[in-house]
């Protein structure tokens, strides 16, 4: 069932009437021979490349790129410097200081509230239930006249599930802010991504990343997937050129490699199955929860002494224990084949040793 979904009626009325900054790339599109109105410098770079031109500020070869890649218009696609940026402008653009409220669904990934708090949105926790799904009745009762978005990571991190498809469809239909699901980890799961939602419900957010299955963390490369409507609230408050050149040129020619990927998320997945095998065997293991992720969250009797014993042996988990829900929990990344081997040494020697 589609939601009847007002975007003027929650969008900040500062941002409404803002009119954007429009850059020297914006108001001239096309090719010249000589460009003298950015003020660049016209005598190059000391780098090999077109690095002294200001890059293209909506990205427009790079989103056509990826418009094939994901079946969604370049025009309903946002490129953010990593995922944060654009859940930073969802902040700026739908939550008024001091007055309105996000609900977020502990544990989660904790830049949704770091981001609140940055922008002085209150922020409503609604625990996730013990098997780490939504707890829809307890999302109803918390949502008021204030609350703007719902956040929904998919599957989630720190805990690795995918949330059930029916939940979040339930909130999509019946809530009247925007709902953001995050889907860092999708290319890794069995369920598929809601991108293919965006014509259904016009309140949805879809945010994905470039720095997981495609290995590209170091250029800080995040999407969100919307309306062209709400994409226009994301453009419009966006820095002028928030993407540079280097990141667009490389992004690009990492998206030639699909078949790369693909066999990279394909030994991923199958290195996971071993190790959540290989860490249910062990005795201080007291549970492996189940992953649709590149990582594996797994509860154990001494998660402080085992994450110092695998720092003494150079290798580096996540202590995830004074995460609420997540007692006695660490999370392990799916390495390589090789650094897999020394994870399951180590955890072997330990459990000799203790």
């Amino acid at each position: 069932m589609a939601n009847s979904f007002d975007l003027t009626g929650i969008l900040r009325d500062n941002i409404r009437n803002l009119i954007p900054y429009s850059s020297a790339r914006d108001e001239f599109k096309g090719e010249a021979s000589v460009l003298l109105d950015a003020n660049e410098n016209a005598y190059g770079s000391p780098l090999d490349g077109n690095y002294n031109r200001y890059p293209d500020p909506l990205q427009q070869q790079l989103k056509v790129k990826l418009s094939g890649i994901k079946g969604v218009p370049p025009r309903n696609i946002f490129l953010g410097n990593g995922s944060d940026e654009a859940i930073d402008i969802l902040y700026r653009a739908f939550c008024r200081p001091g007055v309105d409220n996000v609900i977020l669904v502990p544990p989660t990934y904790g830049m949704y509230e770091v981001s609140a708090h940055i922008n002085d949105a209150a922020v409503k926790k609604v625990n996730l239930t013990e098997d780490f799904q939504l707890n829809l009745e307890g999302i109803a009762e918390a949502i008021d006249a204030n609350t703007r978005i719902i956040f929904l990571c998919s599957p989630n991190n720190p805990t690795g599930n995918s949330l059930h498809r029916e939940d979040v469809e339930t909130i999509l239909a019946n809530f009247k802010g925007l709902v953001v699901i995050d889907e860092a980890y999708i290319n890794y799961a069995r369920q598929k991504t809601f991108i293919q939602e965006l014509t259904e419900y016009s309140n949805l957010v879809v945010l994905q990343t470039l720095s997981k299955a495609w290995g590209l963390a170091g250029l800080r490369l995040g999407m969100a997937f919307a309306s062209e409507e709400i994409i226009e609230v994301f453009n419009k408050i966006k820095p002028p050129y928030n993407i540079n050149q280097a990141t667009q040129e490389l992004a690009l020619k990492a998206l030639d490699n699909v078949d790369k990927v693909n066999e990279w998320i394909r030994e991923t997945v199958s290195e996971r199955e071993k190790l959540s095998t290989k860490l249910s065997s062990l005795a201080f293991v007291l549970r492996v929860y189940p992953s649709d992720a590149n990582f594996i969250l797994a509860k154990t009797t001494n998660p402080r002494q085992l994450y110092d014993y695998l720092v003494e042996k150079s290798i580096i988990v996540r202590d995830r224990s004074k995460v609420e829900l997540c007692e006695g929990c660490l999370r392990i990344t799916v390495g390589t084949p090789d650094e897999n081997k020394l994870l399951l040494e180590a955890l072997d020697e330990f459990a000799f040793a203790h």
